[in-house]
């Protein structure tokens, strides 16, 4: 099956548009762990593995189609720093493809015992796994993921250099394809999509940018450049936005279908802020669930076709949304 297909068989199946989970790092919080560390919920995969599963599952049972791994800040360098061998690191990522694989398991079993429940939701449906590629920033862990100010001695090749070998890894482990999330700038979307035809990699890919004005990616650059960039890679299967507050997002979409014929990808954060200085978000600054769902028609109205959470939206917020969609 060419890597079209897939995306749009997939978007067929659920209708022409599709859920994508929300949250990971406070939902784990939620279920006891305790993520102070620089590997965040990457390190979650070396004690908890069962409360991320727990979190993907609870993804499933409201409503998301797509999971995505707790990879995001899972790099073979971070976890080498950490002191853990080649091997071990390499064992790290795949694990990570392996829990989201199980919780769609456990789902796809609970759907065919057909317990009923009010509680959750249970329908056979096409569920995928996007294996998370988080950028250089987030494995710096200081913030420049937000900011993509990388410094003039990062170039493409630095970065090729620094994704390539997780990027075989995750492409390898069975997931169905690979989130490239919170992409801060135009050097790595060039770095990722260079990388892609020639490594060669199998599965397809999203590029989801994020963005603090609605007119441009975090760096300064132009999202109608980063869109382009996405739009000619032919490894690249859907193009977007995450983590990026949901009032900014309408716009983003405009500015994308002008540069991309692409399916267009959609996971705001909750509009909290995060202060980067105490490492903590800022209470009470985001919108509510139903604020957030009642922006998904209009998202979908001008393009998107999936559409979930990031950091601070929960299954609670995915399931609003996988309402909202049912109803169109």
């Amino acid at each position: 099956m060419s890597m079209w297909s897939l995306m749009s068989n997939f978007l067929h199946q659920a209708g022409g548009t599709a859920v994508i989970d929300g949250g990971l790092a406070t939902e784990l919080e939620r279920h006891g762990a305790d993520l102070n560390d620089p590997l965040w919920s990457a390190k979650c995969l070396l004690s908890s593995s069962h409360l991320i599963r727990q979190v993907h599952l609870d993804y499933l049972e409201n409503g998301a189609d797509i999971i995505i791994t707790a990879s995001y800040q899972a790099t073979i360098q971070g976890f080498k720093a950490k002191g853990f061998s080649n091997e071990e690191s390499e064992a790290l990522l795949r694990k990570s493809v392996e829990i989201a694989c199980e919780a769609r398991n456990v789902y796809n079993e609970k759907c065919a015992k057909g317990f009923s429940s009010d509680a959750i939701i249970l329908k056979h449906r096409s569920i995928l796994i996007a294996a998370s590629v988080g950028s250089y920033g987030a494995y710096l862990a200081d913030g420049s993921e937000y900011s993509g100010d990388y410094g003039a001695s990062i170039t493409v090749q630095t970065l090729k250099d620094f994704h390539r070998r997780r990027v075989q890894i995750l492409a390898d482990s069975g997931a169905d394809l690979l989130a490239f999330e919170t992409v801060p700038n135009k050097i790595e979307a060039q770095a990722y999509a260079e990388l892609l035809e020639e490594e060669d990699i199998k599965i397809p890919a999203w590029f989801s940018f994020n963005s603090k004005d609605g007119i441009n990616v975090v760096s300064g650059d132009s999202l109608l450049e980063c869109g382009s960039i996405a739009e000619s890679c032919n490894k690249v299967v859907a193009v977007g936005i995450n983590c990026t507050p949901p009032r900014f997002v309408h716009e983003l979409i405009v500015l994308l279908k002008k540069v991309s014929t692409k399916p267009i990808v959609i996971y705001p954060n909750s509009g909290e802020s995060y202060d980067a200085d105490l490492k903590e978000w800022v209470q009470n600054t985001g919108v509510t669930d139903e604020d957030f769902v009642s922006y998904v028609n209009k998202w979908c109205e001008v393009g998107a076709s999936l559409v979930g959470g990031c950091c601070r939206t929960t299954p609670a917020t995915i399931r609003g949304i996988y309402r909202t969609l049912s109803k169109q």
